[in-house]
């Protein structure tokens, strides 16, 4: 089974540490590794610090497709936990009705398991069992992303976990970004175990396409992204083709964190990972009878500039989902940067029957 970065870790309980083991290789790669998760860590338990001193709520959401809309707050600037008691016990009594408390986080290109560190601490308070995993070359995983070639091998640390899933488990998965097209991998193969699939401005595709399509209008053609990029990694060699890439740090600011809190970015800045390409530009193959008759929602980011807010409409638009949510004010990571707006739609999409 893959990595996985939970709340609950048996070496430290509030998130802020957990095990690690690194494997065989030379001292300077172990010392390199050390240092690396030395700053890792230094700079989590900062947005650790940060989180658990600012509990406010920020922005607003509003949902459409089969259920009324959110109520907005009189006053927008009120701290929501003020009602916290009566609120939680609500929705903990409610919550223990639930057929599906398990919800499962997988993080999009770059990122890793640590991204889900405010969700995951929000979902626990409220009842719900979270679980982020490493993907393959990403957060903790030890695989150089430049040999992570495939889809099916990128997303076998969630194919893992649903494998060992007992029988009658399901879960609810959530995919951000290009983690979208893990999960649609996921229904194709284990549909009876997954209740809901979220996609959180995530690489939703149809049948044929492949996730790169969604950035397309973005970054660029594939074909012209392959031999142009000047963000492309060449693992084997410049005569080879690439094997990955990865932003610059003032890209990455700007395309994913322009609403993120600072200690978010630094956490982020340290922990960052290259992006493999081959799972990227892997096509899906997705039938009606499993991953279309799977219930999906979508929650869109309506101040992103990864992925605009007219794709991420066209997405939903040309593979209609069950329901769409829509969080005001977030950048492409969530979060981060809506982190209260993000929790209340999850719980409100792990209750609709």
């Amino acid at each position: 089974m893959g990595n996985r970065f939970s709340c609950k870790t048996k070496a430290n309980h509030n998130g802020s540490k957990s095990s690690r083991r690194f494997g065989g290789g030379n001292r300077s790669q172990r010392k390199l590794q050390s240092d690396e998760e030395l700053l890792h860590m230094q700079a989590l338990s900062l947005a650790l610090q940060h989180h658990q001193s600012s509990q406010r709520f920020e922005g607003s959401m509003s949902r459409r497709i089969g259920s009324t809309s959110s109520r907005h707050r009189s006053n927008p600037n009120a701290d929501p936990t003020l009602n916290a008691p009566k609120q939680q016990k609500q929705s903990l009594e409610f919550l223990e009705n639930l057929a599906t408390k398990k919800i499962v986080l997988i993080h999009g290109e770059g990122f890793g398991a640590w991204c889900w560190y405010k969700t995951i601490a929000l979902l626990e308070e409220s009842g719900m069992i979270p679980s982020a995993l490493d993907l393959t070359g990403s957060g903790i995983d030890l695989k150089d992303t430049n040999n992570v070639t495939t889809l099916e091998e990128y997303s076998k640390p969630l194919i893992d976990y649903l494998q060992n899933l007992p029988e009658d488990d399901k879960v609810i998965l959530v995919g951000h970004s290009s983690g979208g097209a893990c999960v649609s991998y996921a229904l194709e193969y284990f549909p009876q175990k997954i209740s809901k699939a979220v996609f959180l401005c995530g690489t939703m595709v149809s049948d044929g396409q492949k996730p790169f399509d969604v950035f397309a209008e973005e970054l660029g053609s594939a074909e012209l992204f392959m031999k142009e990029s000047k963000f492309l990694i060449h693992g084997n060699g410049k005569d080879n083709p690439p094997t990955g890439f990865m932003f610059e740090k003032q890209q990455m600011r700007g395309l994913y964190f322009n609403q993120s809190p600072a200690k978010d970015i630094a956490l982020a800045m340290v922990s960052m990972r290259p992006i493999p390409l081959g799972p990227i530009m892997q096509n899906l193959s997705l039938s009606k009878e499993k991953y279309g008759s799977a219930r999906r929602f979508y929650i869109q980011t309506l101040d992103d500039h990864a992925l605009s807010p007219d794709i991420q409409e066209k997405l939903v638009r040309e593979n209609p989902p069950e329901g769409v949510f829509k969080i005001k004010g977030s950048d492409h990571c969530p979060f981060f940067s809506k982190p209260q707006s993000l929790h209340k739609i999850l719980l409100e999409i792990a209750q609709i029957a």
